[in-house]
């Protein structure tokens, strides 16, 4: 009898093992997810609404690698500073975008390694907005999921995922 209790117990010990990290996500008030919140703000509302560059120099790493489901692969920081100057940010273009964040989508899930965190995988839903000489009308919305590496302390942006792109 006593060898079925051990068996019995270390059954549930690897059962909890296997179903406890389906519950990573952290809460919205931890510093980690705050902050990974505040970097998205940057990254979206300062560098891709307003086109300031500055946001992507610091937030984004050398390596960047951006999949999207309609436009592509993009292999580089550079390549994506870019596109975004050719592109939504060109100075003469009638056309603007606007993203927006889905109030209650972002979601955190932090990476140790041997107990120490040394990324985030941050996930969320946004929508977007086209205009054209200042009238705004509702665009696709899409999926995210972002890699967050910690480099010398700073949060910086790795890999992009945006998909499932709808009208």
């Amino acid at each position: 009898m006593t060898q079925f209790k051990y068996t019995l117990i270390l059954i549930s010990i690897c059962v909890l093992g296997l179903i406890s990290p389906m519950n990573a996500q952290i809460s919205q008030d931890t510093e980690l997810f705050q902050k990974l919140k505040a970097n998205d703000s940057l990254l979206f509302d300062l560098g891709f609404n307003k086109c300031d560059n500055n946001q992507f120099e610091k937030l984004i790493t050398e390596d960047l690698e951006f999949y999207h489901d309609k436009n592509g692969v993009l292999q580089s920081k550079e390549a994506f500073i870019k596109v975004m100057d050719k592109g939504i940010c060109r100075q003469d273009n009638p056309y603007k975008t606007r993203r927006e964040l889905v109030k209650g989508s972002l979601e955190v899930f932090p990476l140790y390694n041997n107990g120490i965190l040394y990324a985030a995988i941050q996930n969320g839903s946004h929508r977007f907005f086209e205009s054209y000489k200042g009238k705004e009308t509702a665009g696709s919305t899409a999926k995210f999921s972002h890699l967050w590496i910690l480099e010398n302390n700073q949060w910086k942006i790795k890999r992009i995922f945006s998909y499932d792109h709808q009208l």
